[in-house]
């Protein structure tokens, strides 16, 4: 059975069930992977400086997330067009030379609205936060035909920034720049939070209760927890929801991927999470 060392830089990620999804994915595939949760602040180090732990150590690659993903860039080699659009990355792999990199929150953003919402179009869509998530959904957004995104976040130059970066894409999907989440959901057809707020250890909500009455969908790009205040209001309100557990699962399976070249059952993978949960929830009980 091959060995596979990855693992996923950030600072949030005490609670990321990105080891169980690559470790379970090694075992569908006959893998033997090893995944390290690396936490800059905890370890006392730079990013920088765990990235050339993990290039320097027998790592095939890292996930990279909350907030490093805009960061990484400029430590990776030549730039695919799609990356170099984006600015932002989340899965980086090493080998000779300098190391590779792709953002697979961009495919696992639009596999997850196509299984969520089969046939389904985005609409107009409103959209908390514009760092790195933000962007590489927004991209998926124009791929999945989108008319309109609307972006809203307390840093200007940040949104300016994406909205520049959008601009080859405003013949299909017009851009605009809202001052607030309230503003941006009047008549929009979807809402998306791409912000931090509501994570574990963060909490908040970056959409009010007030911008959900007459939208359709929502999406929360954060995941722990599962069931956010923003997804609980918005279910309450009648949207239909996609939680941001889709997006970690199909980033995942593209992720792994990229590091390993194995292309494993969404179904199957899902089902052995659920089991990982449910053995995790009884430990814990007994």
């Amino acid at each position: 059975m091959r060995d596979v060392r990855l693992g996923l830089i950030g600072d949030k990620i005490a609670r990321s069930r990105s080891p169980d999804l690559h470790r379970l994915a090694g075992q569908l595939c006959g893998l033997n992977v090893t995944y390290d949760r690396l936490i800059p602040p905890e370890r006392g180090q730079s990013f920088d400086q765990v990235f050339d732990h993990c290039r320097d150590t027998g790592y095939r690659g890292v996930n990279v997330t909350y907030p490093y993903k805009e960061t990484v860039v400029r430590r990776l080699g030549t730039l695919p067009p799609a990356l170099q659009q984006l600015g932002a990355c989340n899965t980086v792999v090493f080998g000779e030379g300098l190391p590779t990199g792709a953002n697979t929150d961009s495919t696992g953003f639009a596999r997850g609205f196509r299984t969520r919402f089969p046939g389904a179009q985005p609409g107009i869509v409103a959209m908390a936060g514009t760092g790195g998530v933000g962007k590489a959904i927004a991209f998926a957004l124009a791929s999945l035909g989108a008319s309109e995104l609307r972006l809203c976040d307390p840093d200007s130059d940040k949104a300016q920034g994406l909205a520049q970066a959008l601009k080859p894409l405003s013949d299909t999907m017009r851009i605009v720049i809202a001052p607030d989440m309230q503003s941006a959901s009047e008549g929009a057809d979807g809402l998306v939070n791409a912000t931090p707020l509501g994570m574990d250890g963060v909490g908040g909500n970056a959409v009010p209760t007030s911008a959900l009455a007459g939208r359709h969908w929502a999406f929360d790009a954060v995941y722990t927890p599962e069931e956010t205040a923003f997804l609980i209001e918005a279910r309450a309100s009648g949207l239909a929801i996609m939680s941001g557990f889709e997006l970690f699962l199909f980033q995942g399976i593209d992720a792994f991927a990229i590091f390993t070249g194995e292309q494993i059952d969404a179904e199957a993978l899902r089902a052995e999470l659920a089991r990982a949960a449910d053995t995790a929830e009884l430990s814990q009980a007994s």
